[in-house]
């Protein structure tokens, strides 16, 4: 039986991935990713009726390190959603 699973070589090149993916690529616990997700920290495309997420595979790499980062430092859930925030908005006044 053929595993559907993508090689890490194939993810490591794609624009977007799914969370099972980010869990392989970022060592990150799947419950962990998807807390991140419902709490907005990790942006995703959603399309169609099969409803699977796809995130942007570089961007959301960077973002998931950089939360690890914010809880490295102790700071709570609260703390790293205005963090993000802050963070996101920066950018989006810059463009």
């Amino acid at each position: 039986m053929m595993s559907r699973q993508r090689s890490m070589e194939t993810i490591l090149v794609s624009e977007y991935v799914t969370i099972g993916e980010l869990v392989r690529l970022t060592e990150t616990r799947y419950s962990t990713l998807k807390f991140y997700t419902e709490e907005g920290f990790l942006p995703f495309l959603q399309e169609g009726s099969n409803l699977t997420r796809r995130y942007p595979r570089e961007k959301t790499v960077e973002r998931i390190a950089y939360i690890k980062g914010l809880r490295e430092q102790k700071k709570t859930i609260p703390q790293i959603k205005e963090i993000l925030q802050e963070k996101d908005k920066r950018v989006e006044d810059s463009l």
